[in-house]
């Protein structure tokens, strides 16, 4: 029992983190606590160097330039006398903004005859325009800058570079979320750039305090995230949190928000998400608004928003353009849904195979009469036809376009039929399967979707071995590891579980009121 107890987590784990407002972190810097980098921190290259000859050769030598022919070195006369170099790679920078803003005002002649000392700054105060350009003599800096699209101009006899925003790669537009779909609400969504996405937070959160800090997620190749917050109520334990476990990410190489996921969860084996995975601009907005942490990765289309409950996952940004009774609806059918995808097949095989007596005369006649001629055992058939809808389901999401809503319906016709008609299956059971599958769409989380079916299929497995008594285990097991389980030092059933002083029901959608304060379960800093 207490293997048992400690795999499910029902015990209390001292070391976990947990959200409270005495707690303070203490994370010192986002790149970790320097006593866990030392270690691993690896020899910093030299800084640049004041020959631009040697920076030109350490260049082309980083950048594998006789390779990478898209890497481009164009050296130039500053003010038509001063030996300057700009690098950047072709298709990841802008050529206009290059050639309008870099090259055509640094050749003009004379524009460095004001300049003394310190020929770099005077450069960027005087001669490029440019809204973003800084300073810096870091080799990994101005390399990574490169790397992401930037220009960097480098001057003879200045042991810093110039790095200039010349971003001009080609990304998607903003589009319709496809995953989050609504009739009432804005239908915009992220896209792959970070730049964009963070821009469509600011339209929507226009506070002096929503701080988005850009910082680099941990990779080999030095992609950027960003982490968004409101600094004037998000409890800044969770915050050094969330900060800390990113500091912790040392890995090869994100792909997007789900490694970022991954490589920050606690509980790996835990069905249910840790984070909120969301499309949508304003879901991510209303979140942050209420004390929560977004994270926002270079190339992934989605935000990562921390912490998350049960309820959370469960709602939808349609909750709340709806009006009450509308929105209540919806709630209750979605609940009901999930509640119907979860438990009936497992109820059904139990009531059916171990406690017939429960059921009354007719529904046991048709339950018999339509299992005649079929050879497969009980369970071994209510297994099979969740494992066909599990491949319908797969094979429409992968196959692109309108096919694969055609291989949904007529996939699941021929295959019903037939396997009806085979006497493989039972018509009952058939249609048990359909209503658990039609209640696995009601729930809007994708993920969550997913792990509805491993609790459905351990809920049968439990109800095939002992009937109703496995299967009220089964439930008693999943709502307790469900209980037990914190994201980001927040229960994972709040404000139910425990019960907090928001006086907002968790299923029930409340009435919409003007309130000015953040959800109490995030311990904001308004609650001090």
């Amino acid at each position: 029992m207490g293997k048992l107890a400690d795999l499910l987590r029902f015990d209390h784990n001292e070391e976990e983190f947990e959200l409270l407002e005495t707690e303070q972190g203490e994370p010192g810097f986002f790149g970790g606590y320097p006593e866990e980098k030392k270690a691993k921190a690896a020899k910093p290259p030299p800084p640049a160097s004041s020959s631009l000859k040697i920076n030109e050769s350490r260049l082309k030598a980083d950048f594998y330039a006789e390779i990478n022919t898209d890497v481009l070195f164009r050296r130039f006369l500053l003010g038509g006398r001063i030996e300057a170099l700009v690098v950047c790679i072709n298709g990841m920078a802008s050529g206009q903004q290059i050639n309008d803003f870099i090259l055509r005002q640094g050749m003009r002649p004379g524009c460095m005859d004001g300049a003394k000392d310190e020929l770099a700054l005077y450069a960027i105060e005087h001669v490029f325009a440019q809204q973003e350009a800084k300073l810096s003599g870091d080799w990994g800096e101005i390399k990574t800058a490169i790397l992401q699209g930037q220009s960097i101009v480098m001057i003879e006899g200045e042991n810093q570079a110039v790095i200039m925003d010349t971003r001009g790669f080609e990304h998607r537009g903003v589009g319709t979320a496809e995953n989050e779909k609504v009739v009432r609400g804005p239908q915009e969504s992220f896209n792959e750039s970070i730049r964009t996405n963070v821009t469509l937070l600011r339209r929507i959160i226009q506070t002096e305090d929503f701080v988005c800090e850009f910082q680099k997620a941990g990779a080999k190749n030095n992609i950027s995230l960003v982490v968004a917050y409101r600094a004037g109520i998000v409890n800044q334990s969770l915050l050094d949190e969330v900060k800390k476990r990113l500091s912790k990410v040392d890995t090869r190489m994100i792909i997007g928000e789900g490694t970022i996921e991954q490589l920050t969860e606690r509980h790996s084996i835990f069905p249910l998400p840790q984070v909120l995975c969301t499309e949508r601009p304003d879901r991510t907005a209303a979140h942050i608004m209420q004390g929560h942490v977004a994270v926002l990765v270079e190339g992934s289309p989605a935000a990562n928003v921390m912490p998350v409950t049960l309820f959370t996952l469960m709602s939808t940004s349609e909750d709340a353009y709806m009006r009450r009774p509308l929105g209540m609806i919806l709630r209750v059918v979605r609940y009901l849904g999930a509640i119907i995808s979860i438990l009936l097949p497992g109820y059904f095989l139990a009531t059916c195979l171990h406690h017939p007596g429960m059921l009354s005369t007719e529904v046991l006649t048709t339950i018999i009469a339509s299992r005649q001629m079929v050879f497969l055992p009980f369970g071994a058939e209510v297994l099979f036809l969740l494992w066909v809808f599990q491949l319908l389901r797969e094979a429409g999401i992968r196959v692109p376009g309108s096919a694969g809503q055609a291989i949904g319906i007529i996939g699941g016709l021929i295959l019903g039929q037939a396997a009806v008609s085979a006497n493989m299956v039972s018509t009952v059971v058939l249609i048990v399967v359909a209503l658990s599958g039609l209640g696995t769409f009601t729930i809007p989380d994708y993920s969550t979707q997913i792990s509805a079916g491993y609790f459905r299929l351990g809920l049968v497995f439990a109800a095939w071995l002992s009937g109703l008594l496995g299967f009220a285990l089964g439930v008693l097991i999943i709502g307790g590891w469900i209980a037990s389980q914190k994201s980001y030092g927040v229960p994972f059933l709040a404000p139910v579980s425990p019960k907090t002083y928001t006086d907002r029901p968790g299923i029930l959608r409340g009435r919409v009121t003007s309130h000015s304060r953040a959800t109490d379960y995030t311990n904001t800093r308004e609650d001090v």
